[in-house]
């Protein structure tokens, strides 16, 4: 959703495009000999956040050289929606399945830049 804000700036009208979308990039990194088990479960993710509220786009990518790389490319709403994603169940039974089967997992939140 886009917000135009206007403000009075010496005595001009500026516009300023104000986007309350958030825009996650999600790198996970398996650990050797457990690529298919964290690759079917972050599987298992994508349908219920989909269907989450706020969810605009949520896919997964693999990486082709390094096949122990997923990406999540994720937009949401607002943060809000993003936060009361994380506290899921779906999320949760991830990491629950997922314990020790992770090298790492690096979260970036960012907007759009117009």
């Amino acid at each position: 959703m886009k917000k135009i804000v206007t403000s009075l700036l010496l005595g001009t009208l500026t516009l300023i495009h104000a986007s309350e979308t958030l825009t996650i990039v999600a790198h996970i990194e398996a650990k050797r000999g457990k690529i298919e088990l964290v690759r079917s479960e972050l599987l298992k993710l994508i349908e219920p956040t989909r269907q989450a509220n706020g969810c605009i786009q949520y896919d997964l990518h693999q990486d082709n050289e390094r096949p122990e790389i997923f990406l999540f490319f994720e937009n949401w709403e607002d943060k809000a929606l993003w936060k009361k994603n994380l506290d899921s169940d779906h999320i949760k039974a991830f990491m629950k399945m997922t314990d020790g089967a992770l090298v790492g997992m690096k979260v970036e939140q960012m907007s759009k830049v117009e």
